[in-house]
């Protein structure tokens, strides 16, 4: 299977640049997975599609403001870092902008010595591990000096840091956020709940690992970073308990279903768990607990449309995307969401 098999064309003012001031006044594209039938909805119009039993997976990841800005010791030149993974010891791998200037031994200061890291080795794909050294709490001082580490193609300032937060969002750790889930809103999510649909909470810190083009023509050789997950005993039970039942359990996003499908048993049942995943689903696979998926608009080529892709059928995506971009839907973080049934 080819790259260019996923590939579609984009015109570049479809690009979300900021979010809508409501969230869940997006568009919602619904594409039945078996017949390719397309709807057009409003995005709180979501509510129709789900039933009383269903069991609705959320991945409650906090993204930490992980951008930040310093200079190098001893020259003042400017350094950029993104903080990818936590280690031991205040040692963070990350991502270095220029990273010609952060040989081992390096020093960058951050917020006039707020911060300082120390840059103690080089690993796969160039990135650096640095060790920090700081008085106080470094979670406090991260709030002040960083930035959210917006992607790339993102080139607005995010006036609000909170808008690239989910509502539900609670344990610290990614580096970008579960796009999918920035729809919901508190008040959504309790007329969900009250019509029956129970809500599941399950943790992916989403690293850059997603975002990283594919770069091998031969999708198979494409390796994929790993990031940690989480799954309390209370929120396997609700999955398992939905597909007892006979429900459907709906993903709110490709980070919540390389969770669970990470997770599940052979006989697609979940328990408490905690590790590394490393999942890259594209077409052939067969899911052991997904039944529907709730997602973004996703870049031609990615890993992210591939995943998609395995659940509704490569055609009847890229005919969706089609009509996505006919009909002027927003694309990519801050865009609107298609979900496939």
């Amino acid at each position: 299977m080819k790259k260019e098999d996923f590939y579609f064309k984009l015109p570049e003012e479809l690009i979300a640049q900021d979010p809508l001031e409501d969230r869940s006044a997006s568009r919602l594209l619904v594409l039945d997975k078996e017949s390719g039938k397309i709807e057009h909805r409003m995005f709180r119009d979501i509510k129709a599609y789900l039933k009383p039993g269903d069991c609705l997976v959320i991945n409650d990841t906090k993204v930490i403001p992980a951008r930040l800005i310093g200079s190098k010791i001893g020259t003042d030149a400017k350094i950029e870092i993104l903080l990818l993974k936590r280690k031991e010891n205040d040692i963070w791998e990350t991502l270095v902008k220029p990273g010609k200037k952060a040989k081992p031994g390096t020093k960058i200061s951050f917020g006039e010595g707020l911060l300082i890291g120390e840059v103690i080795d080089v690993v796969e794909e160039g990135n650096r591990l640095i060790q920090f050294s700081y008085q106080g709490i470094f979670e406090e001082i991260l709030d002040q000096l960083g930035q959210m580490p917006l992607p790339p193609y993102i080139t607005h300032q995010l006036e609000d840091k909170n808008r690239y937060q989910t509502v539900y969002a609670k344990h610290s750790g990614s580096a970008a956020a579960p796009t999918a889930g920035l729809h919901f809103t508190p008040e959504l999510l309790k007329e969900i709940k009250e019509s029956g649909v129970d809500i599941a909470h399950v943790t992916l810190h989403v690293g850059l690992g997603t975002f990283r083009p594919v770069k091998v023509e031969n999708i198979q050789e494409h390796h994929m970073h790993s990031e940690f997950y989480h799954i309390e005993a209370s929120e396997a039970e609700k999955i398992n308990r939905a597909k007892r039942g006979g429900h459907r359990i709906i993903c709110v996003g490709t980070t919540s279903c390389r969770t669970i499908e990470s997770a599940a048993k052979p006989d697609g049942t979940l328990s408490e768990c905690s590790g590394w995943t490393e999942i890259f689903i594209y077409p052939g696979y067969q899911f052991k607990v997904l039944d529907c998926l709730l997602t973004n608009f996703h870049l031609p080529e990615s890993t992210l449309i591939m995943l998609v892709s395995a659940l509704a059928g490569r055609e009847h995506v890229l005919h969706a995307y089609e009509e996505a971009v006919k009909e002027q839907y927003r694309f990519f973080s801050f865009g609107d969401a298609m979900l496939i049934v």
